[in-house]
C-alpha cells in the first residue's frame, strides 16, 4: 500500500490529531487513516440526494426563527 508522508505539521495540528485518535480509541495512523478516507470518500451524489429528501419532507411545514427564540429566552431571564 502506497505511505503518504505529511511535514511540517505543526505541533498543535498532531496534538489534536492524538488527542482524537485516543478518544476514538485508535492509533494515530489508524485515526488519520480514517480522516483521509471520509474526506476523500464523500459521496456528493448521495449528499444531495437525502438533502433534497429532507427539503421535500419539510417544505410545507412552518418553522421558528431560533434567533427570536433565543432572544425570548434570554429576555425572560
Amino acid at each position: 500500500m502506497p505511505a503518504i508522508h505529511v511535514r511540517d505539521l505543526s505541533r498543535v495540528t498532531l496534538d489534536r490529531l492524538k488527542a482524537r485518535a485516543k478518544r476514538n480509541d485508535r492509533s494515530l495512523q489508524a485515526e488519520i487513516k480514517t480522516i483521509l478516507e471520509e474526506a476523500a470518500g464523500t459521496d456528493w451524489t448521495r449528499t444531495r440526494t437525502v438533502a433534497a429528501k429532507l427539503r421535500k419532507r419539510l417544505a410545507n411545514r412552518i418553522h421558528s426563527d431560533s434567533a427570536d427564540l433565543i432572544t425570548a429566552d434570554r429576555r425572560a431571564r
